[in-house]
């Protein structure tokens, strides 16, 4: 077993269980092993960073400390949230390069009793950990059920090839470890040219017109070649393109119904996994059919399962989302 410590991140535990699922499911068939960080906090997401540099690092920066205090054996932290992982590996960046805010951050750090060395931890995706540590070889030594007939187009997403400080991916522009990844998986992968394109990412509550754009180029390019899911690396990335993909079609007058799936749970699948332990029957766009084309029986229906937003009477307007219902409290 290779040793990390891992840093789920906040959607792992809320709209990316699937996420969370498959990796758990597939992690001792692939001979890892994960410590989770801690005591772990959010990574700020996206608009923090925008607002207030320093207070924004020593948010990131107090995951790594806590990461390189805890770590026995191991100095390498794995993200699977592509935000989580640009943003760590953001935040190390910038202190072993700018001993300014180096010291603010870890004055920061310090009135908590924490401290971090920059540079001390690798930090990595774990699609990166996956291809390059567990290897396509070993992975598709595992593999019991082929994914043959099932076209998938590999969505890497616009955070985790740029800017890739430590040169991880094969390119910025079309990285193609997913690519591999799945052809080892046995699926016919198709050459989706907006790999790396940009989701929308919170435009999804700012802009909502200009995210739907986003999305509707990314589906339609899937749906011109065919694909019968989307993969993707992101929680952010699939919850835009599974949940406001009914949306996307109301304003544009489409009718896109594409699975957006984690890769994971496709790696589960072709390890021999069943569907749901792997997560499937919480998207959006059901991926029932797509699991029929490789003879999966896909998971029973069960509505109750599906979390309802309830109506706040206080604070912030929330979006609902397409499938939501809301409800009294």
């Amino acid at each position: 077993m290779t040793a990390y410590l891992l840093y789920p991140g906040c959607s792992m535990e809320a709209s990316a269980s699937a996420y969370a699922d498959s990796l758990s499911a597939i992690t001792n068939a692939l001979g890892l092993e994960f410590q989770e960080i801690d005591d772990w906090n959010c990574c700020g997401a996206t608009e923090y960073l925008s607002i207030s540099r320093t207070p924004a690092y020593a948010l990131i920066g107090r995951n790594l400390a806590l990461a390189a205090a805890q770590a026995n054996g191991s100095r390498t932290v794995v993200a699977p949230c592509s935000a989580c992982y640009l943003n760590l590996a953001k935040a190390d960046h910038y202190l072993r390069t700018d001993p300014a805010m180096d010291a603010k951050v870890n004055e920061a750090l310090g009135a908590g009793g924490l401290s971090y060395e920059p540079g001390s931890l690798a930090i990595r995706h774990l699609l990166d950990v996956i291809v390059h540590d567990v290897g396509l070889d070993a992975v598709k030594a595992k593999v019991t059920r082929p994914l043959r007939g099932l076209r998938v187009a590999p969505y890497v997403g616009c955070m985790l090839a740029r800017p890739d400080y430590d040169d991880r991916m094969s390119d910025h522009e079309y990285p193609t470890e997913l690519d591999a990844l799945l052809t080892a998986l046995g699926a016919e992968v198709i050459d989706f040219p907006l790999k790396t394109h940009c989701c929308g990412g919170h435009m999804t509550q700012i802009g909502p017109e200009t995210a739907y754009e986003l999305i509707r180029r990314l589906l339609h390019a899937a749906d011109q070649f065919k694909a019968d899911v989307i993969a993707t690396v992101c929680p952010m990335c699939q919850l835009n393109l599974d949940a406001y993909q009914q949306a996307t079609n109301k304003h544009f007058g489409t009718r896109y119904r594409i699975p957006i799936v984690f890769f994971t749970q496709l790696v589960g699948l072709a390890l021999g996994f069943e569907a749901k332990a792997l997560g499937f029957g919480r998207e959006m766009v059901s991926a029932r059919e797509a699991l029929g084309r490789i003879g999966v029986e896909p998971p029973p229906v069960d509505a109750d399962t599906k979390p309802k937003r309830r109506k706040k009477k206080e604070g912030l307007p929330m979006p609902v989302m397409p499938g939501d219902e809301e409800v009294e409290p």
